[in-house]
């Protein structure tokens, strides 16, 4: 089979809607921008690593709201626009006024709907938040409630910080904090949860929130999450693996090097993982994947029908900056030097784009060139900065074939 040109591969993907509200990196373009006075305009961390920016992103996603966005960078690393000041999250409403807080403006968000704050225990369940995680964690928003100035807290307080989120959980009918339904209060809890699940595994042996016997509640809230809720798997949501990145460069990047044995928990994990996305079936997205995204994007026309040929408009968007970047990463990487050596870039990525847009992928000789790529490219992402979870997964399942 011939591969695809890039523009037979564009021409293959449905023709979709432009997006009306605008994404602005600031520090790409640190230019001012003309702010919209016909929908609000979230300042957030570009990458989606700050927990309090997710809440409002969170909000505004579930609520089906029309927002533009300004990333900012949270990092100390790269530079801000002079038109902005203090942390993230903020709003620029259209009025023109500014407003910070995240919870303060998650009730703003939600005051013309009461679909977040319709419940009588909603913010008794958000007020639990704070006396429930760890009052003696070193400030962070980007290693949340993790570490000491010491290193990591230690794991009796992680126990007890599961146990009383699983207790209070426990006091509901339904899976979420105030019971059935969604609300405010598990926008307030989600960002830190979602990175513990993550995390925590890494610090210490049997460390798992998603334990199932030891937390149950806590498991049923990650799983409710995650199959209830599709604006939050389908575009707010972070991956396993680069929470763990989060975790090696603000976390152990401020206190020193990664422990030994922080390192093989990591390894460990990960090859786990590996093993569950290289399963018998050649589809890139599962049918109860499919159903999250076809309700996600019923109302976002510019999204393309699957997430992977979301994964894969966005590598046609950014071929020639990917292809660059894989060359760069080979100059200073010897593993990248060792497996892409001698292969044709453009044809083998061409060829992961036909397979995302086709949603199969089978391995053999021809196809290896086309998994060792996606490994790249797993390694290089970022997740939610760079597409969804689930767009990552098809990613991911393609990558599994030269990992294991």
């Amino acid at each position: 089979k011939t591969t695809p040109s890039w523009q037979e591969l564009s021409n293959s993907l449905p023709e979709l809607s432009s997006q009306k509200t605008k994404k602005i990196d600031s520090v790409l373009d640190p230019s001012t921008p003309k702010f919209s006075t016909q929908v609000p305009t979230l300042f957030r961390e570009r990458h989606g690593w700050c927990p309090y920016s997710e809440r409002v992103w969170l909000a505004l996603e579930y609520l089906g709201k029309e927002y533009d966005e300004v990333l900012i960078d949270n990092t100390g690393h790269g530079p801000r626009p002079n038109y902005y000041y203090g942390t993230t999250p903020q709003m620029k409403f259209e009025d023109g006024k500014n407003m910070g807080e995240s919870m303060d403006l998650v009730e703003v968000l939600d005051s013309g709907e009461n679909l977040l704050y319709n419940k009588p225990d909603v913010n008794e369940k958000i007020s639990s938040f704070r006396q429930i995680f760890p009052r003696n964690a070193r400030p962070s928003s980007r290693a949340a409630f993790l570490f000491s100035y010491n290193g990591p807290l230690p794991k009796s307080e992680f126990e007890r910080v599961l146990s009383d989120t699983n207790e209070l959980l426990s006091e509901t009918k339904g899976s979420f904090f105030c019971g059935e339904e969604f609300s405010a209060a598990d926008v307030a809890w989600c960002p830190f949860l979602e990175r513990y699940q993550y995390q925590l595994p890494c610090f210490y042996d049997g460390l798992n929130p998603r334990d199932s016997d030891k937390y149950p509640y806590l498991a049923q809230w990650y799983d409710a999450m995650e199959n209830e809720i599709p604006e939050y798997l389908c575009r707010v949501k972070g991956n396993p693996s680069s929470w763990r990145k989060v975790l090696v460069m603000a976390g152990y990047g401020n206190a020193g090097d990664v422990p030994t044995d922080v390192m093989k928990r990591m390894q460990y994990i990960q090859n786990q993982e590996w093993e569950s996305y290289n399963d018998v079936t050649k589809d890139l997205v599962t049918e109860n994947e499919q159903n999250l995204w076809g309700k996600y994007i019923s109302t976002r026309p510019y999204l393309a029908p699957t997430p992977s040929q979301e994964a894969a408009k966005i590598i046609l968007s950014k071929n020639k900056a990917i292809i660059n970047d894989i060359e760069r990463q080979m100059k200073f990487k010897k593993e990248w030097k060792q497996k892409l050596s001698g292969m044709d870039l453009d044809q083998t990525l061409r060829a992961l784009v036909d397979c995302l847009i086709i949603g199969e992928f089978e391995e053999s000789s021809s196809t290896s060139g086309v998994s060792i790529l996606a490994s790249f490219l797993d390694d290089r992402m970022c997740v939610p900065r760079d597409m969804s979870e689930l767009s990552a997964l098809s990613i991911k399942r393609i990558a599994a074939k030269c990992m294991v």
